[in-house]
């Protein structure tokens, strides 16, 4: 297990936001992290950053890491056994290389497996739960790995089993694919791509979509609605090209994407009656 003392953060989190951590553990293996578990009852646990808001500046809690490690993807038949640490973009090619299909949606999100399967990740009405089997994970209550199926999961728009208990560490998953033509595999995955790209500002740091969308409305058209687009408060703004989105354009602290977040909710509210669910983790 790798550990790196006062680690600067900025590449851990797509924002780019600058924080810095006393020391960082990045495991290779189950042993590693049931070991930092052992020795370590107050944490914080990040996956690929890219789902997370740095709300400080310095963090004395050790961390771990699963961003370049625990990253194994294994093929056997229709089905993929997956280490918590592993980008999803990474899955979806080794998928397209065995010529199976399910996963394609995923070769632009930027989610480790880990946490695609606690946020149950997905687009365009696909989710991961569609594909997913099985879970392998530590249970922090008495520290035993256990495995649980999607049948027992309870997911939901967004939200997980893994979501709801937070003591339940996801070490690995089994997805269950189909077989496909590549050609017809890849063409999914290059159109999932350029329709992303489209529409998403890919040219400044941000973290995707910041809010879950609420019952009968969209995000975007809200902050349309409130001619949002580009409200700015320190380094941060909300993207001209996508209302759903904060861009980090200058140098922007947590701080600054909280007040934007605080000031998009209240407006929101004050016009719909409508509160919006942050879907980022604020750390």
């Amino acid at each position: 297990m790798k550990i790196i003392e006062n680690l600067d953060l900025s590449l851990y989190n797509s924002y780019r936001i600058r924080a810095n951590c006393k020391v960082a553990y990045f495991p290779d293996s189950e042993e590693d992290i049931v070991s930092f578990f052992t020795e370590n009852k107050d944490f914080i646990l990040l996956g690929s950053g890219h789902n997370i808001i740095f709300s400080k500046g310095y963090y004395d809690k050790p961390m771990l890491l699963f961003n370049g490690n625990f990253d194994e993807v294994e093929v056997e038949n229709q089905v993929l056994g997956i280490e918590a640490g592993a980008m999803m973009w990474d899955v979806a090619q080794v998928a397209l290389e065995a010529g199976l299909s399910g996963v394609e949606i995923f070769y632009d999100i930027p989610s480790s497996l880990g946490g695609a399967i606690v946020m149950n990740a997905g687009a365009s009405g696909e989710e991961i739960k569609d594909v997913l089997v099985k879970v392998r994970y530590l249970d922090l209550a008495d520290l035993q790995i256990k495995e649980i199926f999607k049948e027992e999961m309870s997911f939901e728009y967004r939200n997980s089993f893994f979501q709801r208990n937070t003591d339940k560490i996801v070490l690995k998953a089994w997805l269950k694919l189909q077989k496909k033509e590549k050609v017809l595999i890849k063409e999914k995955m290059e159109l999932v791509k350029t329709q992303r790209w489209a529409k998403q500002p890919k040219d400044f740091p941000n973290a995707g979509s910041v809010f879950k969308r609420p019952s009968g409305y969209y995000v975007g058209a809200l902050i349309d609605e409130l001619n949002m687009k580009g409200f700015t408060i320190g380094g941060a703004k909300i993207s001209e090209k996508h209302g759903g989105f904060i861009i980090n354009f200058n140098n922007a602290s947590g701080s600054d994407i909280l007040e934007i977040i605080k000031e998009v909710k209240k407006r929101v509210y004050n016009l719909h009656q409508v509160e919006l669910e942050v879907e980022q983790r604020v750390i």
